[in-house]
């Protein structure tokens, strides 16, 4: 299937306007959520954040005493009262924002400087989702030109598939290269309709 070059760059078009509408309506609206941000404090200047971690290391003293020293309990917890103190002191250093109650809060409103929170694990996710995606559909493609396509699908050749999904990390320019090349959509009379 040849790709209508004018549609494409028509739907490149709406969706450059519609970012740039986006961020300007962001940008207007970041001094509005500047505005509830002095409702959080930064986590190292939080008392109640202090105080959450002295009451958790405490929890895990009063556990201690319970247990004769050296014994595998007592080297469990004290492990836990490190870990504890590692994973808050990670948050006084990475910038988080605390509320009222001491807990650390994600800021989601566009703010750069709070990108990591949220932005990256996003992109994280959506990249290992379309890793899965691509690599399945790449499989189930092997599979179909298979002379027992259905046995394929149910019983998986992983000699076959590991490579596949070994390539898979490379699907955003696979995925890509199939586009321009028209591979990535098909006609519309080869697409199967429920007669429905």
């Amino acid at each position: 299937m040849k790709i209508n070059f004018n549609k494409f760059l028509k739907s490149i078009y709406i969706f450059l306007i519609s970012f740039c509408t986006f961020n300007y309506y962001l940008g207007n609206n970041l001094t509005q959520a500047k505005e509830t941000l002095p409702y959080l404090v930064e986590c190292k200047n939080s008392t109640n954040f202090e105080r959450r971690l002295n009451t958790s290391i405490k929890k895990f003293e009063n556990r201690i005493k319970l247990y004769e020293e050296k014994t595998p309990q007592s080297e469990f917890l004290e492990k836990e009262i490190s870990l504890t103190n590692a994973r808050f002191e990670n948050y006084k250093k990475s910038n988080l924002l605390c509320g009222k109650e001491g807990l650390p809060h994600l800021i989601t409103n566009g703010d750069f400087n709070h990108f990591n929170e949220f932005g990256l694990p996003a992109l994280a996710f959506l990249y290992i989702t379309g890793w899965i995606g691509w690599s399945g559909r790449k499989y189930l493609q092997y599979s179909s030109t298979t002379e027992n396509s259905f046995e394929s699908e149910i019983i998986i050749n992983v000699p076959v598939a590991f490579p596949i999904i070994i390539s898979g990390f490379l699907w955003p320019i696979e995925a890509w290269k199939e586009f321009i090349s028209g591979q990535l959509i098909v006609n519309d009379d080869d697409v199967t309709v429920s007669p429905r």
